[in-house]
């Protein structure tokens, strides 16, 4: 009967969390911000708004979550992913509560609430490579009808319908937008820019932009687009290298993870001092602990190569 009454319980506050869109970490962030608003002196508050420190950590996994959604147009889904990461967060607390390891309660908690995040944003490293080369594309197409015709709303009905979402989705928006709503096109090119957080298309906009008020400068455009080709090869020359961490760490946690039950085999004296004793326990936590860090590391190292200047 306490088992079904605590998994009621759990449910009641998975549905909380779905129902307000919440994750885990966002909530304990917001019960822990009232005791961090502590007074600062002035000069510490303008540096920080200044110099803004760059999101680590937990919360900087789950904010590149919520940008792959809204990248794929997903961003309905935020809940769906919360209730399943508070879920699987329930499941390394009993797993660690029946394992009587009390050690391994934060580890396997917080790590298998991360799986989810963390999975989203492994996958999101293919999907950027598909819209990189479908902005390659595109950005081609209607930089040659550009070059041809010299307006960028012809340039763009000409080619729309060879196009893929999400590029195709921009596009028609600023169609939507320049010939619809508002005739200014410098301003219709501007609001394009923060739909697709990409650099060089960033780049390729504010070229388009100044085109709109010198013609010569549309010689400018073509070398923008070739940085893309260049990013295509590179990736293509390196995926092989870029892969090679995410390889090494699958087989050293095969490795390690095997050797539990394979020390059940070779002595049950070490077995039990590893599974019942305070040590054991505790070194079962460290491990478990290096499994994660190096999980994100590794997809930390293996997403697509990006332009920057």
């Amino acid at each position: 009967m306490t088992l079904f009454i605590l998994i009621a319980f759990v449910g009641l506050i998975a549905g909380f969390f779905l129902i307000l869109n919440l994750s885990p970490f966002e909530f304990a962030e917001n019960i822990v911000k009232p005791f961090q608003n502590r007074k600062t002196p002035i000069g510490k508050r303008i540096e920080a708004i200044k110099n803004p420190k760059p999101v680590k950590g937990i919360r900087k996994t789950v904010r590149d979550a919520k940008e792959v959604l809204s990248l794929m147009g997903k961003e309905g889904k935020f809940g769906a992913i919360c209730a399943l990461s508070f879920f699987l967060m329930v499941i390394g607390l009993f797993a660690s509560v029946l394992m009587d390891n009390f050690l391994m309660v934060p580890v396997a908690s917080i790590g298998l609430a991360l799986v989810p995040f963390w999975y989203l944003i492994f996958t999101s490293h293919s999907y950027k490579k598909q819209m990189n080369a479908e902005m390659e594309t595109a950005l081609s197409i209607i930089t040659t009808s550009y070059l041809r015709n010299e307006s960028i709303i012809t340039a763009v009905q000409e080619n729309i319908t060879y196009l893929n979402p999400p590029i195709s989705n921009v596009f028609q928006s600023f169609l939507t937008q320049a010939k619809m709503i508002n005739v200014n096109v410098k301003q219709a090119l501007s609001d394009m820019k923060p739909k697709l957080n990409h650099y060089v298309f960033s780049e390729w906009v504010d070229a388009m932009i100044a085109c709109q008020e010198d013609k010569t400068l549309k010689t400018t455009l073509s070398p923008i687009i070739s940085k893309l080709s260049d990013m295509r090869i590179v990736s293509a020359e390196l995926d092989y290298l870029m892969y090679e961490p995410l390889k090494e760490f699958i087989t050293m946690a095969l490795l390690l993870v095997a050797n539990i039950p394979l020390i059940y085999f070779l002595n049950r004296d070490w077995y039990s001092v590893l599974m019942n004793t305070a040590l054991g326990k505790g070194i079962l936590a460290i491990c478990a602990f290096a499994i994660l860090i190096s999980f994100a590391a590794v997809i930390r190292l293996t997403k697509p190569i990006e332009y920057k200047r």
